[in-house]
């Protein structure tokens, strides 16, 4: 019993039908122009779903009275970008006044219908009402009396459910918002592996040459780079998780090409002989494009600790003709990776693939090379 009766100690019940008798409103101000015609409000709704801003305002109500206090209740707050998230807009503003104008016939008829019972059990004939006038007043009325109370009940709490599932099929994210949330994750995915990888990596290499050269001097170096690669590491997963905390932190704070020195000191720290260029003016690549050329030859100088040790590198970074290029070569190790191959190698083309430029990755000329070319603009 106390299960079926919980709906009533729960204040979203409440909140829910509010929700429903907001649509009442627009109803009762036309019914003081026009009793003839009821219908004009529900026409009037479809010029207003058209406009964009209107699904913003209808999902902020649904989430504060619908699902109040949920961090994601599934209702999206963006305005309609689309034809289809006009006519969903449309469809819902529809379906709020049809079980809005349900819910508030019943709140009510329903408790009249139970006086009226409760008077015709003490005798009393009500004249103004159809069909019930004409009825013989007699004792168990009194009995039928709780029914519309518990039909009124079952109403208020089954359209707020009933109004919640219409509103996450018609106020849920569309189609475009699901695939940026799912590039999002993506991106947070490629940043993790990046950052999170390379200084594993590092760490990894550092601790199998400390012991194995077994020198003290050259053991204390190699903990001081592992230590700062992890305090590196740790600042990139500050940064990615602030991104999970907070949707609308600039990604202005990931790192850049101008901080490139640190991957290459932490590549170098490793064992790694790294001859660097840059030319061009770095400082004018956009930030974006700087960010994603930063994680793209991170990860190259991952795959050549991981794969090739303690080898020389050549990076070559430069600026010219509206394009950023980025070339990293090492010598083949002694098993050759197949091209193409890993989730990093895969991530450094798709890096380069959403900013409109490209990369490869292979064998060339005895070498390993990973070669993007990225627009600037």
């Amino acid at each position: 019993m106390g299960r079926y009766l919980r709906p009533l100690l729960r204040g979203t019940t409440y909140t829910r039908l509010l929700h429903l008798w907001v649509p009442l409103l627009l109803q009762s101000v036309w019914m003081f122009i026009d009793m003839s015609k009821p219908w004009v409000p529900a026409l009037l709704l479809v010029p207003v779903g058209l406009i964009p801003g209107v699904r913003t305002g209808e999902g902020v109500q649904a989430r504060l009275l619908l699902l109040p206090g949920e961090a994601d209740p599934g209702f999206s707050v963006a305005p309609s970008a689309n034809r289809r998230d006009r006519l969903r807009t449309v469809l819902w503003l529809e379906v709020r006044m049809v079980l809005g104008a349900a819910v508030g016939y019943s709140c009510v008829w329903l408790p009249v219908t139970a006086l009226v019972l409760a008077d015709l059990a003490r005798g009393h004939v009500p004249d103004d009402i159809p069909v019930l006038d004409a009825v013989t007043p007699h004792w168990w009325y009194a009995l039928l009396a709780p029914l519309p109370l518990l039909v009124l009940y079952g109403v208020v709490v089954g359209l707020g459910e009933l109004v919640t599932v219409a509103a996450r099929a018609l106020l849920g994210p569309s189609a475009a918002e699901r695939l940026a949330a799912l590039e999002e994750r993506n991106r947070v995915a490629r940043e993790l592996h990046d950052s999170i990888g390379h200084a594993l990596t590092v760490a990894v290499v550092q601790a199998g040459a400390a012991r194995a050269a077994g020198d003290a001097e050259f053991t204390g170096r190699a903990l001081a780079a592992i230590e700062d690669t992890g305090r590196a590491a740790l600042a990139d997963l500050e940064r990615v998780l602030g991104v999970l905390r907070e949707s609308e932190r600039p990604v202005s704070a990931r790192p850049t090409l101008a901080e490139a020195d640190g991957l290459l000191e932490s590549a170098r720290a490793s064992g790694a002989k790294v001859d660097a260029e840059v030319t061009g003016p770095l400082e004018t690549v956009p930030g974006p494009v700087s960010r994603e050329g930063y994680r793209i030859l991170q990860e190259a100088l991952t795959n050549v600790l991981r794969h090739a040790g303690d080898v020389p590198v050549r990076v070559r970074v430069g600026v010219s003709g509206g394009r950023l290029s980025l070339e990293v070569r090492n010598p083949l190790p002694a098993r050759t990776p197949g091209p193409g191959r890993g989730s990093g190698l895969r991530g450094i083309r798709e890096r380069a693939a959403l900013l409109g430029g490209h990369a490869s990755t292979g064998p060339d000329a005895g070498d390993w090379q990973v070669r993007a070319e990225l627009p600037l603009s």
